[in-house]
């Protein structure tokens, strides 16, 4: 096998493409709570308005793959969620409500389309999905029970009893291509995973626990060995439902054998470029998706996309 070398070295700070990590939009934070703004914003018949539900929107396909727009003054009625606005001005906002039957053109999920959808409709849609889940799970105030309100166009939900403001919830969880010593790659497959499906490991930072702590610890916990040289290397977010996926590289320290705790890891085991090409070639292992960063972390790895990979 001829060696693969990675198009920008590893200790470069960021990922070369994540596809959720693409919106193009200034998100225009400022206006959010200018309610005489934001109105404005929503009379301008150059104003471009899709719906969400249930963490899906409406999606056309020719001639390319793109968000199916309105215009306000035909959007349906439901909360709206001011998204941001592009170079020339125009403003974009996502409204809760029952998808639209348009010819031509299908409901769609964030993990379908979230890598096929340009740059600037991939970061709507994923702004849009993550607003629409953290409303739906946060309509009581969590002081006194009652029922809050939404504002600052959608970024903010107020409790009309005691003025408390609950903002959305990110939880932060660390992603981590393991290396050994001799450049393997460490692949694991999850309790509720297909027999042939492989990935890196991931889980959440726990309270008080820098970045840096939670891929030690996690790595602990799931394999049993220890690892260093930690380096971060990028992130993107991931609404399903309200995570932040942090990525690192970090190697295993000397020759330790693998431990895969039972309840979080079925199997795990090292591979080199070529053991990984012959297993995906085989059926033996399915890689992640091109929407994750694990697909971006082992490509990097790699040198190159994997059989199985659509070209990003």
């Amino acid at each position: 096998m001829e060696a693969r070398v990675p198009a920008e070295p590893l200790t470069e700070s960021t990922l070369e493409w994540l596809a959720l990590a693409r919106g193009t939009l200034d998100r225009v934070a400022e206006h959010r709570r200018n309610e005489e703004w934001v109105a404005s914003a929503w009379a301008d018949p150059r104003t471009r308005v899709f719906a969400v539900q249930g963490g899906r929107a409406l999606v056309a396909y020719d001639p390319s793959p793109g968000l199916v727009f309105t215009s306000p003054g035909d959007a349906p009625e439901g909360d709206r969620y001011l998204l941001g606005v592009d170079d020339e001005g125009v403003a974009y906002f996502a409204v809760q409500a029952p998808l639209p039957s348009i010819e031509g053109a299908e409901s769609a999920s964030l993990r379908r389309v979230g890598a096929i959808l340009g740059d600037r409709d991939s970061g709507l849609m994923t702004h849009a999905v993550a607003l629409e889940h953290w409303h739906a799970s946060n309509q009581y105030c969590p002081r006194c029970g009652k029922a809050n309100e939404l504002t600052a166009a959608g970024h903010v939900r107020v409790c009309p009893s005691d003025g408390s403001e609950q903002f959305p919830r990110v939880d932060p969880a660390v992603i981590m291509l393991v290396r050994d010593e001799h450049d393997r790659v460490l692949l694991a497959r999850g309790p509720s995973w297909p027999e042939n499906r492989r990935s890196i490991l991931a889980g959440f930072v726990e309270p008080g626990e820098s970045l840096e702590q939670a891929v030690v610890r996690e790595v602990r916990e799931e394999v049993g060995i220890t690892v260093s040289d930690i380096r971060y290397m990028g992130s993107q977010p991931w609404p399903m439902p309200q995570s932040l996926m942090l990525g690192f590289f970090a190697r295993s320290e000397g020759s330790q054998e693998l431990s895969p705790d039972p309840e979080e890891i079925l199997d795990a085991a090292w591979y080199t470029r070529d053991e990984l090409k012959g297993a995906i070639e085989s059926g033996r292992v399915v890689s992640p998706g091109p929407l994750s960063i694990a697909a971006q972390l082992i490509v990097r790895w790699y040198g190159g996309p994997l059989p199985d990979m659509p070209p990003f």
